[in-house]
């Protein structure tokens, strides 16, 4: 047990995903011998394993239940039988995950970068913000974010694009094709779970011509959220963080109700196209 709880305590000082599982509760069977209470397995990405539950397929069945839910940032309590079963009610485990912070990338040193960072600092993000004009990224300017990055898009995502996962944001604000293309491009490889782009319509039908000439597919632009946020009539920078940031949680929670500005027709901002 002290080694679960070494591993434990260096994945949270490193802020690395782990997730812990324990046995709570157990329904007495007669003659079937069941898992002690208190019982824990430690579930790490990409390692083994630590603990054990008392039978290898309850072992089994658990970690994959806690690598998903660790996935996804989530804590439950699941029920099994006493070999892992499913649907069952013998074995009752919470599975509690301490996933690191989600990530949101923003792409493009400007004034509306530093207002969406403050939001999403909030919010509970772990920011970075990447510009390769090194006049413009600077830590004076963003002093909220985690990491100020001066590299191309493309070049940056390829060292850490493998990292971004379903809880991860990645937003692109620079308007510029030469900047944004590669940018979304980079993005569409990865499995981040939210990819929004400013720009006025004009700009975005103009930048997905620029993709498909590319050779991205017009499946993989669906991806994209752009024109970035949902319709609020936001102008400031801070009101266009709220927009982005409402945007990006009612992607996460599965609302395709939100009325997000790239699914609707009209005006960006009030009197502006």
């Amino acid at each position: 047990m002290t080694a679960i709880f070494e591993s434990l305590r260096e994945c949270l000082v490193r802020e690395l995903p782990v997730g812990l599982a324990t046995v709570v509760a157990v329904d007495s069977v007669p003659g079937a011998e069941l898992p002690p209470l208190g019982a824990k397995l430690l579930v790490r990405p990409g390692e083994p394993p630590l603990g054990s539950l008392g039978d290898a397929g309850l072992d089994r069945a658990v970690a994959r239940d806690l690598g998903a839910a660790l996935e996804l940032g989530r804590t439950a309590t699941r029920h099994y039988g006493r070999h892992g079963e499913a649907r069952a009610n013998e074995v009752s485990v919470f599975l509690e995950s301490f996933a690191a912070p989600p990530r949101m990338v923003v792409f493009g040193a400007m004034d509306f970068t530093g207002a969406l960072a403050r939001l999403a600092k909030l919010l509970g993000y772990r920011v970075t913000v990447c510009d390769p004009r090194p006049v413009f990224a600077t830590r004076s300017r963003f002093p909220m974010a985690d990491e100020v990055v001066v590299d191309w898009p493309d070049r940056y995502l390829a060292k850490v694009g493998g990292t971004l996962g379903a809880r991860d944001a990645l937003c692109v604000l620079t308007h510029d094709p030469k900047f944004d293309v590669p940018a979304i491009i980079g993005a569409l490889r990865t499995e981040v779970g939210y990819i929004g782009a400013m720009g006025s319509r004009r700009t975005v039908a103009e930048r997905n011509a620029r993709l498909s000439q590319a050779g991205v597919a017009a499946e993989e632009l669906a991806r994209v959220m752009a024109p970035i946020g949902i319709d609020i009539g936001s102008r400031t920078p801070e009101e266009t963080a709220v927009s982005i940031c409402a945007e990006i949680i009612a992607v996460r929670a599965g609302r395709a109700s939100a009325a997000s500005l790239r699914d609707l027709a009209g005006p960006i901002h009030v009197g502006r196209q």
